[in-house]
């Protein structure tokens, strides 16, 4: 079996893992990134990058060039709530350089995050590499075992970062436990036509008995559909027509588009988990992103938590590896640093499914009544700014503190 070492092994080129990468290596860490596709060319992910991810990028001096990539900027969200539009969050009083949402594909995104991370020689991304599972010696892991193209290998490392999703088959086989706080909802993901416009038109939709979020992708929306937990089986037995007609009830303006989705192949199944590690590390072993806490899709923040677990991570541990320390002792702090945000941020979608959520997808055919909230904020314009604060930044958001000790070339 092939076997190579490194300082740090990066599991998974999810936002987490590859923000993570550039980070340590900018602090002259030699990193490894694992990832087991070829390419970041995936349709289910979100698009959502947040203000708190953008002044990360300022802070390194490369904002302009993120936004270079192909992107939309929302200033503000809203949604069709029962019979009418409401707004709901406005970031446009925030700096001018990060005052929206920016409605980028992750595969973009991530692109341009390992396009910058391989500027540096510590730095290396393995594509095709499918994480297997974990080397352990003397009671702490000390690397990996992975297969690319069909060859077994192993990596040695001194620390080993698991950022493989939800699904981590590191964090299975290390043994960590999971609270999970439960999520009444499963997603319908799938694409409709639309012509384009001059102004991103993202949004949801809340009307009795069904939930819709739409994401502008300029000639397409992406379409989430929101049915209950475990029912994908009944939805797919009433037929494709009846699907048809329930997107069409749902979302009038997309009646006409209902036609493109021509048979269940072209609808794919997201299970929603809400759902966090009761420890996030164990001797040579860091859990960061949605291997640490899966979020929902509630607000669309997922991105941008995971971007801010690999900046705590590298925070607190990329000066202390660069010197050649043992960082053990320090992992802890990584995961107490991330803990009150995390925590925040999931009983608020907690309480959004419960209270939320869950009940209106119960009131099949029955009228709607939206929550106070809506009705507050449509009415009020200074309060549509502490959702934009609260999706924006969340609580404590970190900022760039780890060392940058090598430059790439110019």
């Amino acid at each position: 079996m092939d076997e190579r070492r490194t300082r740090l092994c990066i599991v998974g080129g999810g936002p987490a893992g590859m923000f993570a990468g550039l980070l340590f290596a900018r602090a002259g860490v030699e990193t490894v990134v694992l990832e087991k596709h070829g390419d970041f060319l995936r349709d289910f992910r979100g698009d959502t990058v947040h203000p708190s991810t953008f002044r990360l990028f300022h802070e390194m001096g490369l904002l302009d060039r993120l936004l270079e990539r192909p992107h939309d900027k929302v200033h503000r969200l809203g949604a069709f709530v029962g019979d009418r539009y409401v707004k709901i969050a406005d970031f446009s009083r925030f700096d001018p350089r990060w005052n929206f949402i920016a409605m980028m594909p992750q595969w973009d995104f991530l692109d341009f995050v390992a396009g910058e991370a391989r500027l540096y020689p510590n730095f290396q991304i393995i594509m095709n590499a499918e994480a297997r599972g974990l080397i352990t010696e003397n009671g702490r892991v000390a690397g990996v075992r992975f297969k690319e193209k069909g060859t077994e290998r192993k990596i040695r490392a001194d620390l080993v970062i698991a950022s493989d999703g939800r699904r981590s088959v590191l964090r299975e086989e290390a043994g960590f436990k999971i609270r999970s706080l439960g999520a009444p909802m499963d997603v319908f993901w799938f694409r409709l036509p639309k012509a384009h416009t001059p102004d991103n038109r993202s949004t949801g939709i809340f009307v009795a008995g069904r939930i819709m979020a739409l994401i502008d992708r300029g000639d397409y929306w992406q379409c989430a559909y929101v049915f209950g937990k475990g029912q994908e089986a009944s939805v797919k037995a009433a037929g494709l027509d009846a699907f048809r007609v329930s997107i069409a009830r749902a979302a009038p303006m997309m009646a006409d588009a209902v036609d493109a989705i021509q048979s269940w192949d072209d609808v794919k199944l997201l299970s929603v988990a809400l759902d966090r590690l009761e420890a996030w590390h164990k001797p040579g072993l860091l859990v960061i992103g949605d291997a640490a806490h899966a979020m929902s899709p509630i607000g669309g923040v997922g991105i941008n938590v995971a971007v801010q677990d690999a900046v705590a991570a590298a925070n607190i541990l990329a000066a202390p590896m660069a010197r050649g320390e043992d960082v053990d002792g320090l992992l802890g702090k990584v995961e107490k640093r991330r803990r009150l945000q995390v925590r925040t941020i999931q009983a608020f979608q907690d309480t959004a499914q419960k209270r939320i959520i869950q009940p209106l997808l119960a009131e099949e055919g029955g009228a709607f009544e939206p929550p106070r909230i809506f009705k507050w904020l449509d009415r009020l314009p200074w309060l549509r700014r502490i959702p934009a604060a609260f999706l924006g930044f969340g609580i404590r958001p970190e900022h760039i503190m780890s060392p940058q000790t090598k430059s790439p070339p110019p």
